[in-house]
Protein backbone atom coordinates (compact mmCIF):
# COMPACT_ATOMS: atom_id res chain seq x y z
CA UNK A 1 0.00 0.00 0.00
CA UNK A 2 1.85 3.86 -0.83
CA UNK A 3 0.37 6.25 1.23
CA UNK A 4 -0.19 8.18 -1.98
CA UNK A 5 -3.04 6.07 -2.58
CA UNK A 6 -5.14 6.56 0.57
CA UNK A 7 -8.41 8.18 0.47
CA UNK A 8 -9.33 10.54 3.10
CA UNK A 9 -11.59 8.15 4.90
CA UNK A 10 -8.02 5.80 5.18
CA UNK A 11 -6.17 9.01 6.21
CA UNK A 12 -8.87 9.95 8.47
CA UNK A 13 -8.77 6.02 10.14
CA UNK A 14 -5.00 6.37 10.44
CA UNK A 15 -5.07 9.73 11.99
CA UNK A 16 -7.74 8.21 14.40
CA UNK A 17 -5.74 5.44 15.76
CA UNK A 18 -3.08 8.12 16.69
CA UNK A 19 -5.34 10.04 18.53
CA UNK A 20 -5.42 12.52 15.77
CA UNK A 21 -7.61 13.62 12.68
CA UNK A 22 -6.12 14.97 10.31
CA UNK A 23 -7.44 18.48 9.59
CA UNK A 24 -7.60 19.26 5.71
CA UNK A 25 -8.11 23.03 4.60
CA UNK A 26 -10.03 23.97 1.83
CA UNK A 27 -9.67 27.25 2.00
CA UNK A 28 -6.13 27.79 1.62
CA UNK A 29 -6.16 26.47 -2.08
CA UNK A 30 -8.66 29.14 -3.11
CA UNK A 31 -7.53 32.21 -1.41
CA UNK A 32 -4.68 34.12 -2.87
CA UNK A 33 -2.79 37.22 -1.31
CA UNK A 34 -3.24 40.21 -2.85
CA UNK A 35 -6.44 39.43 -4.73
CA UNK A 36 -9.74 41.05 -3.73
CA UNK A 37 -13.28 39.13 -2.15
CA UNK A 38 -16.80 39.24 -1.55
CA UNK A 39 -17.17 36.93 1.28
CA UNK A 40 -20.80 35.32 2.46
CA UNK A 41 -20.49 34.46 6.10
CA UNK A 42 -23.69 32.57 8.04
CA UNK A 43 -24.09 36.27 9.24
CA UNK A 44 -22.22 38.89 7.42
CA UNK A 45 -21.02 39.61 4.11
CA UNK A 46 -17.50 41.61 3.08
CA UNK A 47 -15.30 42.56 0.74
CA UNK A 48 -11.55 43.38 1.01
CA UNK A 49 -7.96 42.74 -0.54
CA UNK A 50 -6.47 39.54 0.91
CA UNK A 51 -3.16 40.26 2.88
CA UNK A 52 -2.88 36.84 5.06
CA UNK A 53 -4.78 33.18 5.00
CA UNK A 54 -4.27 31.05 8.41
CA UNK A 55 -5.90 28.10 8.32
CA UNK A 56 -9.04 29.25 10.61
CA UNK A 57 -9.48 32.94 9.21
CA UNK A 58 -8.46 35.05 6.21
CA UNK A 59 -7.17 38.95 6.52
CA UNK A 60 -8.35 41.38 4.94
CA UNK A 61 -7.18 45.57 4.45
CA UNK A 62 -9.82 47.49 2.10
CA UNK A 63 -12.70 45.81 3.70
CA UNK A 64 -15.90 47.28 4.16
CA UNK A 65 -19.07 45.51 5.75
CA UNK A 66 -21.77 45.10 3.37
CA UNK A 67 -24.93 45.34 5.21
CA UNK A 68 -27.07 45.05 2.05
CA UNK A 69 -26.28 43.50 -1.10
CA UNK A 70 -29.00 44.46 -3.40
CA UNK A 71 -29.63 42.79 -6.54
CA UNK A 72 -27.33 39.87 -5.83
CA UNK A 73 -26.10 39.65 -9.32
CA UNK A 74 -25.69 42.79 -10.47
CA UNK A 75 -23.57 43.25 -7.51
CA UNK A 76 -21.01 40.43 -8.03
CA UNK A 77 -21.04 42.05 -11.72
CA UNK A 78 -20.36 45.52 -10.94
CA UNK A 79 -19.61 45.96 -7.36
CA UNK A 80 -22.53 48.21 -6.89
CA UNK A 81 -24.00 47.48 -3.20
CA UNK A 82 -27.44 48.69 -1.80
CA UNK A 83 -25.62 49.46 1.36
CA UNK A 84 -21.73 49.67 2.60
CA UNK A 85 -19.91 50.53 5.80
CA UNK A 86 -16.58 50.54 5.11
CA UNK A 87 -13.74 50.10 7.60
CA UNK A 88 -11.21 52.52 8.85
CA UNK A 89 -8.43 53.06 6.58
CA UNK A 90 -5.32 50.73 7.20
CA UNK A 91 -7.72 48.14 9.56
CA UNK A 92 -7.13 44.48 9.22
CA UNK A 93 -10.15 42.78 9.30
CA UNK A 94 -10.25 38.84 10.02
CA UNK A 95 -13.14 36.76 9.26
CA UNK A 96 -13.58 33.79 10.07
CA UNK A 97 -13.36 30.44 7.69
CA UNK A 98 -15.53 28.62 10.15
CA UNK A 99 -18.03 30.41 8.99
CA UNK A 100 -17.74 30.60 5.54
CA UNK A 101 -20.79 30.06 3.63
CA UNK A 102 -19.35 31.41 -0.18
CA UNK A 103 -16.70 33.74 -1.78
CA UNK A 104 -15.79 35.26 -4.78
CA UNK A 105 -13.07 37.14 -6.33
CA UNK A 106 -13.81 40.68 -7.02
CA UNK A 107 -13.19 41.66 -10.90
CA UNK A 108 -14.44 45.27 -9.70
CA UNK A 109 -13.08 47.82 -7.73
CA UNK A 110 -13.52 47.41 -3.87
CA UNK A 111 -16.28 49.27 -2.25
CA UNK A 112 -14.24 52.38 -0.12
CA UNK A 113 -17.47 54.85 0.27
CA UNK A 114 -19.98 54.35 2.68
CA UNK A 115 -23.48 54.32 1.75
Amino acid sequence: MSIDNLTVGQLKELGSMFGRTPQLNVHESFFEVGKNYFIRTVTHHHTGRCIRVAPTFIVLIDAAWIADDGRFANAMLTGDFSEVEPYPDGAEVCVSLGALIDAVECKYPLPKEQK
